[in-house]
């Protein structure tokens, strides 16, 4: 008896295992989880409070249907064709749910001159990003942009430099289509940037501090050059707006990004107005304003994915097999004799 039961129970519950995978892989199921799947892709789009659980929880669901199909279906075991496909289409669908919840897309503004020390002013990212921006370090030296008539803005070319792993100082061109790569993470210029008045602010206690204010977007707020801000480690609201009467883009003919030439720059606090050239103080009870001079921006945009070139590689593999396996189905044989 006792060798019976031996016999018995191995075999029970290899006979349950295989009902349970043969369940896990319905179709009826796949159906399921596609809807559901479907319904994630939507609550993410829409950007719901756990959206990204939406979308990655079915996609995990239907890659353990997937999984147990393969492992189950004797037809993929047969034509190797087909079982590489297949393990290339769970491979995408693992990389897709991993990357939703490891990926980071943000955006940030740096003045020529700047350095960037890993701050966004804004982001999203998933629940399991490693977040190394604190030990990504580059800064902006500027850029120029060409405009074809009718203000159409053309290849960005924005140099940049950081120091590599070895210490040693690189320098590159980046642009909309061409990003700094930097551990992991890919900076792309954008679309967003513009003018920054440049100010030294001496306190009446306490070091000078110098800076800049970022300036709506130029020249898509051509008309609205002008923002409030507030003077550091006060309660001190500063209004700016940069004026000047020169054509910088014109519409009719090539041109390119530039600053103005001749400008001033209005400044007001309360009651009080000013226009200031370039040098120029502006006194204040809590201190002195110098407006130095007048510079731009740019804004970047980060994307961080590690599952980029595995599902291109994945992808590539199913594309192959699938055209293996349909050239094997269909291809032309000789006739029989």
């Amino acid at each position: 008896m006792g060798m019976e039961v031996s016999l018995v129970e191995p075999r029970t519950a290899r006979a349950a295992a295989r009902r349970w995978l043969a369940a896990l892989a319905s179709l009826k199921l796949t159906l399921v989880f596609l809807a559901l799947l479907g319904a994630g892709v939507v609550a993410t789009y829409l950007g719901g409070a756990g959206s990204v659980w939406l979308l990655v929880l079915p996609l995990a669901l239907f890659a353990v249907n997937l999984g147990c199909a393969v492992i189950t279906n004797g037809v993929f075991r047969r034509q190797t064709a087909l079982l590489t496909f297949h393990l290339a289409l769970l491979a995408i669908v693992l990389l897709i749910a991993a990357g939703r919840l490891t990926f980071l897309k943000g955006q940030l503004e740096l003045s020529t001159g700047e350095t960037f020390r890993g701050d966004l002013t804004q982001f999203e990212s998933g629940p399991w990003h490693p977040s190394r921006l604190a030990e990504i370090s580059f800064t902006n030296h500027g850029f120029a942009i060409d405009y074809s008539p009718g203000v159409k803005r053309n290849q960005t070319r924005n140099t940049v430099s950081w120091n590599d792993e070895s210490g040693r100082r690189r320098v590159a061109v980046i642009g909309d289509q061409q990003p700094l790569a930097l551990k992991g993470y890919r900076f792309y210029t954008s679309f967003n940037k513009g003018f920054a008045p440049l100010f030294t602010w001496h306190p009446a206690r306490g070091p000078a501090r110098r800076g800049t204010v970022h300036l709506p977007a130029y020249p898509i707020h051509e008309y609205r050059q002008s923002r409030e801000w507030t003077l550091p480690d006060t309660d001190v609201a500063v209004w700016v707006m940069l004026k000047f009467d020169e054509v910088l883009l014109d519409p009719a003919r090539r041109s390119e990004f530039r600053v103005p030439r001749e400008h001033t720059l209005v400044v007001r606090a309360g009651a009080e107005r000013r226009e200031l050239k370039p040098g120029e103080r502006y006194m204040l009870p809590q201190g002195v304003l110098v407006y130095e001079g007048v510079t731009t921006w740019m804004g970047y945009n980060v994307f961080f994915d590690w599952t980029m070139p595995w599902l291109l590689a994945a992808g590539l593999l199913a594309v192959a097999s699938l055209a293996w396996h349909f050239w094997n189905k269909f291809a032309a044989r000789p006739w029989e004799r």
